[in-house]
This record gives C-alpha cells, sequence and structure tokens, in this order.
C-alpha cells in the first residue's frame, strides 16, 4: 500500500499543474476541471452538456492546450458528411491510384463541438474512433493517435435542427458532465477577466503526450478492492432492477438500465479520481461521486418518468442513496 501511495504522490505534480493551468483560465467549475481529468487519466470520453456560455469549449480547449499534442476542432452541423469526420480516398490521376486523406479525427484531442447537429450518419462515424481507437477507411483501417480523447458538447435547450444521439453512442462516453451556470461571485470575476484581457492569454504547454500516457499507466495500479468492484455492480445492476435494492416505484420509471459497460467505467473512473486525490487505492466514496456522471446517460426513462417530470439525475440519486456502502 505504501507503494501504491508513492505512485500517486509522483504524479501530483503532474495533476496539480493541469488544475492549476485550468483555473487560470476556467473561473470556477471546479468540479467540470476534476471530471475532465478523470477521464484524461482513466483513457475515456466525455460529453459535456449545458446551455451557450458557460465555457464548455472554452474549458476543452484549455485541456488539449495545455498537452504538447494534436488538437483538432470539428464544428458538427446539419450538412456534415462522415468523410469530413474520418477522411476519405483521393484519386489521383497522374499515378491512377488513390490514396487515403486523412480526418480531423486524426489527432490526439477532439472536440467534436455541439455534436448533436449533427446526423446520425456523422454521429455513427464516431463509433469505431471512440470504441476501438481506429478508423476504417475503404479497405484501410488505421489506428488513432495514442492518446485518443474525444470532447462533445451539446446544447440540451436548442432543439432546432438538432439530432438525438443513438444510445450506441452515448454509451461510448465513459462520462457525461453537466456543465451549470457560475455563483454570482464567479460571474463577477468572469467580467472582471474579460475587462482586464487576462482571459485573452495564451495558453502555453506544461506537460507532454509522454507523462499523460504515463499517469494513465498509473491509474491502472491503483488498488481496487473487491468489495468496490462489488459496489459498482450493485449500482449499476440497480438501475435495471431497482425492486431488488428496495426502489420498485422505479421500474415504471425506467425503460432500460445501464449495461455492463458503466460498471467498467465506474471501477476506472473511480481509480483515476483516487489519483487524482493523491491516494494509492480506491474508497467507497470515489465510485459514489462519480456514479452520477457515469450512469445519466446511460439510464433511458418511460414515458410515464417524463409526464413526471422525472430525470435520470433523479433515478440515479435515489440508486445511489438506496445501495449501502460497503
Amino acid at each position: 500500500m505504501r507503494q501504491l501511495s508513492e505512485l500517486a504522490e509522483s504524479q501530483s505534480a503532474l495533476i496539480q499543474n493541469l488544475t492549476k493551468g485550468m483555473n487560470q483560465i476556467i473561473v470556477g467549475q471546479s468540479h467540470l476541471v476534476e471530471s475532465l481529468l478523470v477521464a484524461l487519466l482513466a483513457d475515456g470520453h466525455v460529453l459535456l452538456e449545458g446551455v451557450p456560455g458557460l465555457a464548455k469549449t472554452l474549458a476543452i480547449k484549455t485541456l488539449a492546450s495545455l498537452v504538447n499534442a494534436d488538437f483538432n476542432r470539428i464544428q458538427f452541423t446539419p450538412d456534415l458528411l462522415p468523410a469530413d469526420v474520418v477522411g476519405t480516398l483521393v484519386y489521383s490521376q497522374r499515378s491512377e491510384t488513390f490514396s487515403v486523406k486523412h480526418g480531423p479525427i486524426f489527432a490526439h484531442f477532439v472536440l467534436a463541438d455541439e455534436i448533436n447537429r449533427a446526423p446520425a450518419k456523422v454521429q455513427s462515424a464516431l463509433l469505431e474512433a471512440m470504441q476501438e481507437h481506429q478508423v476504417t477507411i475503404g479497405e484501410n483501417t488505421m489506428p488513432l493517435p495514442n492518446p485518443f480523447f474525444v470532447m462533445a458538447t451539446q446544447n440540451p435547450i436548442d432543439q432546432e435542427g438538432t439530432y438525438a444521439l443513438p444510445e450506441a453512442q452515448t454509451d461510448r462516453f465513459m462520462l457525461k458532465i453537466l456543465v451549470d451556470y457560475p455563483t454570482l461571485e464567479e460571474e463577477r470575476a468572469i467580467a472582471r477577466r474579460h475587462l482586464d484581457g487576462s482571459i485573452a492569454a495564451p495558453v502555453q504547454p506544461i506537460t507532454d503526450v509522454a507523462h499523460i500516457l504515463a499517469a494513465r499507466d498509473a491509474v491502472k495500479q491503483i488498488y481496487v478492492d473487491e468489495r468496490i468492484t462489488q459496489y459498482a455492480a450493485d449500482l449499476v445492476r440497480a438501475t435495471r432492477f431497482p425492486a431488488e435494492y428496495g426502489q420498485a416505484a422505479l421500474e415504471p420509471m425506467i425503460s432500460c438500465g445501464a449495461s455492463p459497460r458503466a460498471t467498467i467505467n465506474l471501477v476506472l473512473a473511480a481509480r483515476a479520481l483516487a489519483l487524482i486525490r493523491q491516494r494509492g487505492y480506491v474508497v467507497p466514496e470515489d465510485v459514489r461521486d462519480m456514479a452520477p456522471e457515469v450512469l445519466r446517460h446511460r439510464v433511458a426513462l418511460t414515458y410515464e418518468a417524463e409526464a413526471e417530470q422525472m430525470t435520470a439525475d433523479d433515478v440515479v440519486a435515489q440508486i445511489i442513496a438506496a445501495v449501502p456502502l460497503p
């Protein structure tokens, strides 16, 4: 255990520097910053949801700028084509051959801005990339850079010209992060930074790909007790069979529970959170704290739940309260 604690301490400088770099640009939103770091260290993808103007894109661009790695932004629109994302085959009349032209998906950090504005065909083009870390163009299957981190944003209120993300794709996102309004004091600080011009200062890289990969290796060595794994599995199972955990009233509200990928991601996210909190082992609170962001986009609600104005967060909160900590 002492060795694991030393392992966590060895990565503390990297995590603190990334957090400090984010806080120099992003005012408040400490939960957003922590969750982005969790996904980055756990080798997962994130979906950020919030109304316009809450610095979702800015937060993602800042994190990408802090790491000296390739970064591409894809602005999703209704007329976007799959080839605009993954690339296509280009014919050369001189050589009479086809060559592969890489799309913007070939980068370490990919910002999929307003992902719900693209049709299903374009969204499905991301599935193979997000899950397999590879892209197939014609007969060519090419690996994507390592690390490969997709950060997507979507607007929950503007429904004109948008397409709901298919369940198969939302399940590929490790975390769904809800971005809320800043406090009054934070909003005053945001305005002051814009008046001072400090918000426009360029972000300088503070680390590189090699250090991120080393931190991910450290996450894999964080100790997870069997009781922690059982707790994560219970939380996920309770989204499918809530009556087994004393929540029979939730059964008419849930049309589909979370998949086994949720259990995997919950444990991986808890591991990364433990490292961020400078521990070499996972405690139940790590799992509980990550459960809302891992589960909220994996629980499908019925029409009855919508009629009663119950959200997925309401369901997940009741499940977390019902399943006892180990």
